[in-house]
């Protein structure tokens, strides 16, 4: 399970004007915004994106400056992966240390999506342990109890984070991760696929068409 929330994407206009500076063509701009404040590249500036953005990653410097804010709720298993990233990105994470014990464990905590009945029943059982121990260290703030918390928890656990990338940083997750085998995987791409001029910038399907 995945959860991408709170999407927001900025800096377009300013990264566009910055892939003119080379040629100095600012002239030819002809973007604008529209009456919702959304940034609309123009022909002139999309066909400039487009051919950058096929020419390499050394003519597309202007796509790390267009950047995305977005809060990710995912298992610490798909985070595990996730962290192999570390250029170009930031988050902060709701902690497992300090709020592990704020709430009752639930299912909902947990993501349990592709789980087998059977398992489910077996799982049901961790998550009253780990219930158990929690109201100790309620009572008792034993070093003990809580350590027993962290490491009893599953992989499952869900942790939320607020991230941020640029679109040059997508294009490298997207085609890494696109065919992979996890599921959270998939949705993330998809997510990709929903953010502004993805198709032309990120994913250049035409680019990849011509490759295969």
């Amino acid at each position: 399970m995945i959860q991408l929330e709170r999407t927001s994407v900025m800096n377009l206009e300013n990264a566009m004007r910055g892939a003119r500076n080379p040629m100095n063509s600012w002239s030819r701009m002809d973007s604008s915004y529209d009456q919702d404040g959304k940034f609309i590249l123009g022909p002139n500036d999309l066909g400039l994106a487009v051919r950058l953005r096929k020419a390499g990653s050394d003519h597309r410097k202007f796509i790390r400056q267009i950047f995305v804010s977005v809060d990710i709720t995912a298992p610490l298993y798909w985070w595990k992966e996730y962290d192999t990233y570390k250029v170009a990105t930031v988050a902060n994470s709701t902690s497992t240390m300090h709020k592990i014990h704020s709430k009752p464990f639930e299912r909902g905590d947990f993501s349990l999506d592709h789980m087998t009945e059977e398992t489910l029943d077996f799982f049901d059982t961790i998550i009253a342990r780990l219930e158990i121990i929690r109201l100790r260290y309620m009572e008792t703030k034993s070093k003990s109890d809580w350590y027993d918390m962290i490491q009893l928890l599953p992989s499952s656990y869900n942790q939320m984070r607020t991230c941020t990338f640029n679109y040059e940083t997508l294009v490298n997750i997207y085609y890494a991760r696109r065919n992979h085998k996890l599921a959270e995987w998939h949705t993330f791409c998809d997510w990709i696929e929903t953010l502004p001029y993805a198709k032309e910038i990120i994913i250049a399907e035409e680019e990849e068409d011509s490759l295969s």
